[in-house]
């Protein structure tokens, strides 16, 4: 199984579990009446929303480059990241509203012991989830899987914040508890919405990953042959999961157009091995 396809079918997974999670927490929040859970159940609508934008963007990133579109189909990702990322801040706008308004206009709550447990509950499975999106994203260069992971492992701090603020409340009975803890969550998570936007737009507009560069420079470096007398111009953007590298390598003079090719085989072959799929672009000069 290629990345792309591994991609798409961990997003498929992502997708079905977000709407078990959300029908749960909106069941804890329907039995409660707590403005902390009605925090974690809005984020979770985000979850599924995005959840399927993203599943929709790793099956057009995983096409194969077509003429139209030489370079393949990876800015999907990006584009996908972007979107679950502005939906991640408005969650979090949502929930410093609600929050704020209801310490002015108070609901009863009541039913706290089971609705914790519920949480609780999901807040596993998110961690887990999101930390198996994390893997794979980081592994296959995944933007949008990577994106999926971090909002669900946010949503798994913020749902045990939520967990911790509740029991307090269990306790002190002080109802300002539940509205604090819904700001103070909404804040982290409208920042991790911002922070995923940020880098998404980076992607979409090609800038330079140093990262990315200074594995390659050092890769390169460490493994120079006999017959690279010069590399320069490098350049390196992602597509997704894919890598596209441009460059130019000076080979001796001496060196015929079979012998030459043979060169940037090597090279290319070099870079797969450590960074996955590429697509090269390596001009020799003589």
């Amino acid at each position: 199984m290629n990345k792309a396809n591994q991609n798409f079918n961990v997003q498929k997974w992502v997708a079905g579990v977000s709407v078990i999670l959300l029908a749960v927490k909106f069941y804890a929040y329907y039995t409660t009446h707590s403005i902390s859970i009605l925090t974690d159940a809005l984020e979770s609508i985000v979850n599924v929303a995005a959840g399927f934008i993203g599943l929709y963007s790793l099956y057009v990133a995983a096409k194969p480059r077509d003429h139209d579109h030489p370079y393949g189909h990876g800015k999907a990702e990006f584009l996908s990241a972007a979107i679950e990322g502005t939906m991640i801040l408005s969650a979090g706008a949502i929930i410093l509203y609600k929050a704020t308004k209801s310490i002015f206009e108070p609901v009863p709550i009541h039913g706290l012991d089971g609705g914790i447990i519920l949480v609780a509950i999901t807040a596993l499975i998110n961690f887990g989830v999101g930390y198996y999106c994390l893997r794979i994203g980081r592994k296959n260069n995944s933007d949008a899987l990577v994106a999926s992971g971090k909002h669900l492992q946010t949503d798994t701090i913020s749902t045990v914040g939520i967990i911790v603020g509740l029991l307090l409340l269990l306790i002190t009975k002080l109802a300002w508890i539940d509205s604090a803890v819904a700001m103070i969550f909404g804040a982290i998570i409208g920042f991790t919405g911002y922070k995923i936007v940020r880098k998404s737009i980076a992607g979409i507009m090609d800038e330079a990953d140093e990262v990315i560069l200074n594995r390659m420079v050092q890769l390169l470096n460490g493994n120079r042959r006999e017959n690279w007398v010069d590399l320069h111009n490098l350049r390196v953007i992602r597509y997704g999961s894919v890598l596209h590298v441009d460059c130019h390598l000076t080979v001796p003079w001496y060196l015929n157009v079979h012998q030459a090719h043979s060169e940037i085989d090597a090279l290319a072959e070099l870079i797969r091995k450590e960074f996955g799929r590429i697509f090269p672009a390596i001009k020799n000069i003589n």
